[in-house]
């Protein structure tokens, strides 16, 4: 109940919402129940089992009394005002017509709460996965870095749908179902408290054995949204790798992994279903059980003539409108312990704190004014093995610092300490002499623009790509971005211009026109400061050059640092720093490093060899 609790904070503010249900609920079920208890009056008319002396009582209008058989005398006196001077067909006729408007009011209260139980449940659902997706967004790059994407985007999807129906459950058991079979047992005392006795010392046996199994299911239930995790991150994977996977055709590898994946799910949710289900046909079983003992001790009373006939019947009516509410109960208290497994998936995103946040008293930041310095900076992923070691270099504003050298060196990760997507473990990096933790992080990040080998676009329009997260843009500045990067040319070629829709990560586009986009992107945002990973070497030489020409408009008065592939594209770098092992191994310019005759002048042999 505890992680319920929680979940239903997300249903806040819900007061007009509650008070509404609640009402149209307790009249549902009053008038629910005046369908049934009406019957006993029409028995007991129809078939005269009231002598003159009960009738005699009942044609006195009764004053107004707070007890549960004020309402059953008062029915009783308009009933025989009505009836004493008709025949049994027309007093039947009369009964039947206040059953239907007694039916058609609790039918009507039903409706209404169960619409009031929807708007609840939606905006808690609304809620949460809006939570859910903030927190993912505010997350460091380290947890998506350990996290499959599969299983985050099965958190967003089937654990919150899983806890939607928990919920609906959750709501009916909190109030509905117990308040009806709260109301209906009281009846059921009035009338014949010996039967009821029975029925409330057999009822607990059954809630214990369905508690037992519904515990079972919630570990089944971890199970089961772990598989289905798994399965959407092998679709993901499928998705994206899908000119891989034709190419080496591994299309018959990947069927088979998702085969297996699939084939375990299916056996989690078999193994489910028999716990689930069980919990209704047992409930109806311990009824049947139930019913058979009143039966029993009932008829032998009315052998007795303790109880007649019309009282009995009418009792078994009302007893077995409460097997409904209770197989309710027992199929939610499974649902609920399927919905507290996925609420512990859920709450495991949304406790996890970012590594990477402002600390108190961060600063803003307006802009960049003197340099970028890396003093003693050490990284390592997983404190093992240090990927970075003893950083040290100063880039000041308006220059241009190139990293070089063999893959697995490091660079990468030295352009992701600067916006902060990690911090480093030991030294620090200072903007303008400030040490960058002490910068608001959205404020420091402003500052950059970035471009990566791998261009990341979005299915949108060509215009809401290169303006990505801006609102009210001007389509001529957009327009002045793209003539900068040598992507205007291509873009007014397109169907709809600017306004064409590119496809999901720009499949449409060709390599080089989807890193003229992004660099388009980077020049609309006008950072002072720019970090290219590697922006031209997945191009061919005509996309290349294209990108080059665009980088250098780029790049014009702005601090950049540059990590490179082809050595030919940062000789007129001011600075390159020649990375290996996580260490500066060399530094210098392009001329400085050739006459050392390093590891710098071997890799530009290599490539002039190539």
């Amino acid at each position: 109940m505890k992680l319920l609790s929680r979940i239903f904070q997300f249903a806040r503010p819900f007061r007009t919402n509650v008070p509404q249900y609640i009402i149209y609920t307790f009249l549902g079920i009053i008038f629910g129940l005046a369908s049934f208890v009406l019957v006993i009056p029409l028995l007991e008319v129809i078939f005269d089992q009231l002598d003159e002396a009960e009738l005699a009582v009942y044609r006195d209008l009764p004053p107004f009394e707070w007890s549960f058989t004020y309402p059953e005398k008062v029915f009783y006196h308009y009933f025989l005002a009505f009836t004493d001077n008709q025949d049994k067909l027309t007093s039947l006729l009369f009964v039947c017509g206040v059953l239907i408007v007694a039916n058609f009011l609790g039918n009507l209260f039903k409706y209404l709460s169960m619409v009031m139980s929807a708007t609840i449940r939606a905006k808690l659902v609304r809620n949460l996965r809006d939570t859910i997706y903030e927190k993912i967004n505010r997350l460091d790059m380290g947890f998506f870095t350990n996290e499959r994407k599969g299983d985050t985007i099965s958190r967003i999807t089937n654990d919150v749908q899983e806890v939607e129906r928990s919920v609906m459950y959750a709501i009916h058991v909190v109030f509905k179902e117990p308040a009806t079979i709260i109301i209906y047992f009281i009846i059921l005392f009035l009338l014949q408290w010996e039967l009821t006795i029975l029925s409330l010392l057999i009822l607990p046996v059954a809630g214990g054995i369905i508690s037992s199994i519904a515990k079972r299911l919630k570990r089944a239930a971890v199970l089961n949204q772990e598989s289905i995790g798994r399965i959407l991150n092998v679709v993901e994977e499928s998705l994206s790798g899908m000119r891989v996977i034709k190419a080496f055709t591994a299309g018959s590898h990947m069927l088979k992994k998702f085969k297996e994946e699939d084939r375990i799910y299916a056996n989690i949710n078999v193994s489910m279903a028999k716990k689930f289900e069980l919990a209704s046909p047992l409930s109806e079983f311990f009824g049947i059980v139930t019913i058979s003992g009143i039966l029993l001790i009932g008829g032998n009373l009315i052998f007795e003539g303790s109880m007649d006939g019309a009282q009995f019947i009418g009792y078994l009516i009302i007893f077995s409108q409460i097997l409904t509410p209770a197989k309710e109960i027992s199929k939610a208290i499974s649902a609920i312990q399927k919905g507290n497994a996925s609420a512990e998936r859920i709450f495991a995103i949304l406790d996890t704190e970012p590594k990477i946040r402002d600390i108190q008293g961060a600063v803003s930041v307006e802009g960049f004014n003197q340099s970028i310095s890396f003093d003693d900076v050490s990284f390592s992923y997983d404190r093992n093995k240090l990927v970075l070691s003893e950083i040290g270099f100063n880039i000041k504003k308006g220059k241009t610092i190139a990293l070089v050298g063999p893959s697995g060196g490091g660079k990468s990760t030295m352009a992701d300490l600067i916006p902060r997507f990690y911090d480093p473990d030991a030294g620090e990096i200072l903007l303008d002499g400030k040490n960058i933790k002490e910068i608001k992080v959205e404020s420091l990040r402003k500052l950059m623009g970035i471009v990566t080998q791998e261009s990341i676009l979005f299915n949108d329009t060509v215009l809401n790509n290169i303006a990505f997260g801006m609102e009210h843009v001007d389509e001529q500045e957009v327009i002045k971005a793209a003539k900068i990067a040598n992507a205007h040319e291509f873009i007014v070629k397109m169907e709809h211009g600017y306004h064409t829709q590119i496809g999901e990560r720009g499949l449409k586009l060709s390599g080089g026109q989807r890193q003229r986009l992004s660099i388009a992107r980077a020049v609309f945002k006008n950072p002072p400061i720019l970090i290219l990973d590697e922006a031209t070497s997945a191009l061919d030489s005509e996309s290349e050059k294209l990108v080059q020409d665009a980088l250098s408009n780029l790049m014009h008065n702005r601090t950049s640092i540059v990590i490179a592939h082809r050595l030919s594209t940062i000789q007129h770098a001011d600075e390159i720093l020649v990375i290996k092992d996580g260490r500066i191994l060399e530094r210098g310019s392009h001329d400085e490093l050739l006459e050392v005759s390093g590891l710098y002048s071997k890799l530009i042999e290599m490539q002039t060899v190539g």
